[in-house]
């Protein structure tokens, strides 16, 4: 079987799922070719696990101050450009393609009629579950962005629909699951007391203005703005790198960062308390918000301001939430063909959720 796997590269959290998809892949000898789409070319970093990837401009949304720019995403959209992009993606010898909210191969694959598996969390939203107040263009992007022939959706929990957990890279790092588990228990005494924080959409001075404020707490905050590493004051600034990130979410006490999906479900895994800032005028991430608060995993940040964030830094560690290893399921649910039976995709769902273990804290209901 070839697959070709569409990725939206917008923002990193489906980069990351991907990632753990291409190790899974690899273990089993599957032959899989990956298309970005939604940043410019020399704007991806740590690609290595994706090998000879292709790239397209796509669709993407532009954000000002921590806020959606309708106005700035209508003017970039290029729609004669993208339907050429689409029209010119040559599926010809692939039996499978595999989406993750990516609108180029999603469309050609519907064009050209190669079978389209899509897996996201914005899936999710195509089932009956709590999310925020959604307007017509919010329903019209769910539905018409990415269509597929199967849709995925991946959530933090099930709410009686067939959805699956969250497809955790860290999980990939680890030979046998129940050693994550057994690590993720162990005293953190040796875990330096510092908050990594990742707001990309909001504005570099203003972060650093909020964080200098809250000495004596020491930070690590990664931005797209932040082009060498540097010490200023109680923060640590980085720049972007998949690697040095990955090490300082294993060591922080604590995570601040807007409320995307799989940034939390990393946290939430390693049992990091988290607090999320939603971007505004994104109907996901207030949805991912309002949930993290309704299921009692994360504290939800307004805005930037002290008043917010001092409770929550004076408030008790968290304790990881177990979820299983999804990734590796869902390729031998693909590789042996199940995606084609009908009800396979609700016993999948079932056996993962199974292996679901909250803390006592949360509030499932």
């Amino acid at each position: 079987m070839k697959i070709l796997y569409g990725v939206q590269g917008t923002g990193n959290g489906h980069i990351a799922r991907s990632r753990a998809m291409a190790l899974a892949f690899s273990k089993v000898g599957a032959k899989v070719d990956f298309l970005f789409s939604g940043r410019e070319p020399t704007g991806y970093f740590s690609m290595e696990a994706f090998g000879d990837y292709q790239t397209r401009r796509g669709l993407t949304f532009i954000s000002h101050h921590g806020k959606i720019d309708p106005l700035q995403t209508a003017i970039q959209a290029r729609p004669l450009q993208f339907l050429r992009e689409i029209r010119e993606l040559d599926l010809t010898g692939y039996d499978l393609v595999i989406n993750d909210f990516e609108p180029v191969s999603a469309w050609a694959a519907r064009r050209q009629q190669v079978p389209c598996i899509g897996i996201s969390h914005q899936n999710s939203f195509r089932y009956p579950i709590p999310a925020a107040e959604r307007g017509m263009l919010d329903r019209l992007l769910v539905r018409y962005f990415a269509p597929c022939d199967q849709h995925i959706g991946l959530h933090w929990h099930h709410f009686d629909q067939p959805l699956l957990p969250p497809v955790v890279h860290l999980q990939q790092e680890h030979l046998q699951q129940e050693h994550l588990q057994q690590e993720l228990l162990q005293p953190k005494e040796t875990i330096q007391p510092q908050v990594l924080v990742y707001l990309p959409f909001e504005d570099l001075p203003e972060i650093i203005t909020l964080l200098q404020a809250l000495q004596p707490q020491s930070f690590v905050c990664y931005h797209p703005q932040q082009q060498v590493q540097k010490i200023q004051e109680n923060i640590l600034l980085k720049p972007l790198s998949h690697q040095c990130f990955m090490q300082d979410l294993h060591q922080c006490t604590a995570v601040i960062s807007n409320a995307g999906f799989e940034l939390p479900s990393e946290a939430l895994t390693l049992g990091k308390k988290l607090l999320v800032k939603p971007l505004a005028g994104q109907f996901e991430q207030l949805s991912n918000a309002n949930t993290l608060v309704r299921l009692g995993l994360a504290n939800r940040l307004n805005k930037l301001e002290l008043a917010e964030i001092r409770p929550w830094l004076a408030a008790a560690p968290a304790k990881p939430v177990i979820f299983p290893c999804v990734a590796t399921a869902l390729v031998d649910w693909v590789m042996a063909g199940k995606w084609q039976q009908q009800d396979s995709l609700a016993d999948l769902s079932k056996t993962l959720w199974s292996q679901v273990a909250y803390p006592p804290y949360a509030t499932i209901r």
